[in-house]
């Protein structure tokens, strides 16, 4: 994996050159094997935390992990596009407007002992603006090759905080162009639903259950892309232990393992039928 600047990212995108590398900065990944028309995301995957930061956080590190959507890369990771952020949303949330991206209170409890200075904030938001510079070049140049893209924006959920009983994934597509894009969400859905996690686990897909798709990155691409769907997708925590701190990587490796058959297939289709 190489260590690039935002310019020689967006460059070797330009080019159109296959690459792994990790921003200079060390804020987020991506690897590009090939120039598809399918993109795969992770912007909650991180867990960095800028050690500045460490003192005036009132939130411990489990704290913060159970809001982060760890193993969201892995579950991606082989396919030939992928993007995800390395550094936690507590620093600064990848899934929020510039202006919101830093919290003053996360959940319900106060975020900072003290306030932070706008110096220490623009450190954290110059590696927000420079993860969007990167989505814009990829998306471009994926929309210019192939004429539209799909991306698949993988997160996921707490589901024991919920009082009832909630899907194991759940597609938030309220902020989709519903009359280009609704028949892909169902499908995409229906797909889902057919990945085996676990014989303890069954497997159940909804539509703007639990969450509707209100993302930036949602928000961002489809406003700047008007070829371009994106797939905001949650996965229940049924693959970890939410509340004792532990993954269990045999079901990772599982939904890993679906998503490897699943992503190409949906794209496949979407592609094929948007395009021809």
């Amino acid at each position: 994996m190489l260590k690039l600047s935002i310019d020689q990212i967006v460059s070797k995108i330009n080019n159109e050159e296959t690459f792994h590398a990790v921003s200079n900065d060390y804020s987020f990944t991506i690897k590009i094997d090939a120039y598809t028309y399918y993109v795969c995301a992770a912007v909650h995957d991180g867990h960095q935390f800028r050690k500045e930061l460490w003192s005036t956080c009132l939130h411990s590190e489990y704290e913060r992990w159970y809001e982060e959507d760890p193993s969201t890369k892995q579950m991606i990771q082989n396919h030939p596009i992928v993007i995800a952020g390395c550094d936690s949303r507590f620093e600064y949330d990848l899934n929020r407007a510039p202006e919101s991206a830093i919290y003053e209170d996360a959940w319900g409890k106060k975020l900072w002992s003290k306030p932070l200075t706008s110096s220490v904030k623009s450190i954290s938001l110059q590696k927000h603006d420079n993860f969007y510079k990167v989505v814009h070049a990829l998306i471009s140049k994926i929309e210019s090759k192939h004429g539209a893209a799909i991306v698949y924006d993988i997160h996921s959920y707490n589901w024991k905080r919920w009082d009832r009983e909630v899907p194991v994934i759940n597609i938030g597509t309220t902020n989709i162009d519903q009359i280009k894009y609704a028949s892909f969400a169902k499908s995409w859905c229906s797909m889902l639903s057919q990945i085996w996690f676990s014989d303890k686990i069954k497997t159940t897909s909804a539509i703007n259950d639990t969450f509707k798709g209100n993302g930036y990155f949602l928000k961002y691409i489809s406003k700047c892309f008007t070829n371009t769907l994106v797939l905001a997708t949650e996965f229940s925590k049924v693959y970890c232990d939410e509340l004792e701190y532990v993954v269990f990587p045999e079901v990772v490796s599982a939904i890993e393992r679906g998503l490897f058959q699943k992503i190409p297939e949906h794209a496949k289709t979407f592609y094929s039928k948007f395009i021809g």
